[in-house]
């Protein structure tokens, strides 16, 4: 995975932004004085006049966004994800969830790959706030290509949507030319015949890491790419749980609430399975590097090897 080219989603969601604004009239995109981090400012070099910087102030930002999406516009509001779903979460329920209103929220610098801006910056519970609200689209993409696909398709569906970006530059994997990308649908990323990893983020790159080491020792892992998390594909995970018997899921997130809560549901009441939760255990995170922090918390592939194969002894 190493010399395949790498790009932060973060850097994906400035990109796809900018071509919508050329597409689409009604695309206005609010910030949270965060544009040169959270690469809205790519969208704001272009239509300045469709980019309103709201300053430090996510819970009034979600409002206007709001008023926006009344009067027919599409807004994309910014931040990063512990201000857009931890603190305006309120906003978010009752302004945009509530009735139901067509505002995507792109929250970029999700997960403990933040770094060094610590524990109050790396937001471990947006999915798990997210899922709690009725009709909430939950976008989570592993790459540029998912990312880019992502936030087209979070323009053309009509309602809320959370989009959560990445700090950290990850491996393009979906460069393919029978690529295609659909809400709610997940991707079998490889076929295998002895547990069955279904990740989401940048957990997609590095479970495909660790199913080549699980290879290596004769442990056949399938991999599941998991983008929406909510509503979730429920149909390919049972449909890959029957072959395998065994499920694990990874997120960059808590293990509370997240993806594995969600496939750990979804299995129980449809097709119950031996499985494992793998992210971020009932704990904050810690400041550091980036890739450092992912090793530690046994995020990345070698990390991920060596849960599953003991949860599979």
């Amino acid at each position: 995975m190493s010399e395949v080219k790498k790009i932060a989603t973060r850097e994906s969601y400035g990109n796809a932004l900018l071509e919508l604004g050329r597409e689409h009239d009604n695309v206005v995109v609010l910030d949270a004085d965060l544009a040169a981090s959270t690469k809205t400012a790519i969208f704001q070099k272009e239509f300045p006049e469709r980019h309103i910087d709201c300053g430090i102030a996510e819970s009034n930002m979600i409002g206007i966004a709001a008023g926006f999406a009344s009067t027919g516009m599409v807004p994309f509001c910014s931040s990063f994800a512990m201000f857009a779903a931890g603190r305006a979460f309120e906003q978010v329920r009752n302004s945009v969830g509530y009735p139901h209103l067509n505002v995507k929220i792109g929250a970029t610098h999700a997960g403990i790959s933040v770094g060094e801006d610590g524990a109050t910056h790396q937001c471990l519970e947006d999915i798990a706030l997210m899922r709690t609200i009725p009709g909430m689209t939950i976008l989570n993409p592993a790459d540029d290509v998912e990312a880019r696909a992502a936030v087209k398709a979070a323009y053309e569906l009509d309602g809320p949507v959370y989009l959560r970006f990445g700090r950290l530059a990850v491996p393009v994997i979906n460069d393919k030319p029978d690529y295609h990308f659909e809400i709610g649908k997940g991707t079998l990323l490889r076929e295998g015949t002895d547990v069955t990893i279904v990740a989401t983020g940048l957990e997609v790159a590095e479970s495909l890491v660790a199913a080549e080491l699980l290879a290596q020792k004769g442990i056949h892992a399938e991999v599941i790419d998991i983008c929406t998390i909510k509503p979730l594909d429920v149909d390919i995970i049972v449909k890959s749980a029957e072959k395998t018997n065994r499920v694990v899921t990874v997120e960059e997130h808590s293990v509370i609430g997240g993806l594995g809560g969600a496939v750990a549901e979804a299995l129980a009441e449809v097709r119950p399975t031996k499985m494992k939760r793998i992210g971020v255990y009932d704990q904050f995170g810690v400041s550091g590097p980036a890739e450092e922090l992912v090793h530690k918390y046994e995020l990345d592939g070698e990390g991920i090897a060596k849960q599953v194969e003991a949860f599979l002894k």
